[in-house]
């Protein structure tokens, strides 16, 4: 009897009241955030991202803002299938469901092929070392010329029948010719003025090789030839 009885002093209905109370009142608020945050940030709502790859970024600017939306340049390629200015890829991707105000990121093409610096290669890779890291960077690759040297050994590297070396800015759209060694060796020098057979410029690919290239050099190399310096 002592224990009912000092159990019953707890157990009651105030206590239970009060209980009940709490409870409820917990159940609101956890109710009164879940909508209260879904009202907020206008849960369920939202605007369709178009698609607007291979679109001009004008048109695609304008279609963007009619849709409440912002758009932003996040980088540049190169595609010369492509005309210049047009846009590459979007993100967030077509038929996305985002809010008012979201930026839609882009990556546009460049109006002119990307040059890039020739890696420190002559002297310091092999063949296949040399031929994947430059692949890897975008250059088309041409048989290779063989000279007198280690086989598979990297001697130089050529571009338009002419010598390049490590940090020369070279267009993308050239295509690289390595030489390497033949695995016989000789007296003669390697052929620094070698010109390449598989490869003629003609029409676009007579751009300049970018700032900072051998075309300078070769320049230079007439100017001395006409003044017999």
């Amino acid at each position: 009897m002592k224990t009912k009885d000092f159990f019953g002093k707890f157990v009651n209905g105030y206590l239970l009241g009060n209980l009940l109370a709490m409870a409820l009142v917990i159940g609101a608020l956890c109710l009164g955030v879940k909508y209260g945050l879904e009202w907020y940030t206008h849960h369920g709502e939202g605007i369709k991202v178009p698609k607007i790859e291979g679109m001009s970024f004008t048109n695609a600017r304008t279609l963007i803002l009619e849709d409440n939306l912002n758009i932003m340049v996040a980088d540049s390629g190169y595609n010369k299938k492509l005309p210049a200015n047009c846009i590459l890829a979007q993100n967030p991707g077509p038929g996305t469901m985002v809010k008012a105000g979201h930026t839609i990121y882009v990556t546009v093409n460049s109006p002119s092929s990307p040059s890039f610096a020739i890696p420190d290669l002559v002297d310091n890779s092999s063949f296949r070392e040399a031929e994947a890291k430059l692949a890897a960077m975008g250059f088309k690759m041409l048989p290779p010329k063989l000279v007198a040297g280690e086989k598979d050994w990297v001697y130089g590297i050529l571009c338009r029948g002419r010598r390049v070396s490590a940090g020369d800015m070279v267009s993308i759209d050239l295509p690289l010719t390595l030489m390497i060694g033949s695995g016989e060796y000789d007296s003669d020098e390697i052929d620094l003025d070698y010109i390449e057979p598989e490869y003629r410029l003609g029409g676009e690919d007579e751009a300049e090789l970018g700032s900072g290239s051998y075309q300078e050099k070769d320049d230079l190399e007439e100017v001395k030839e006409a003044t017999g310096q």
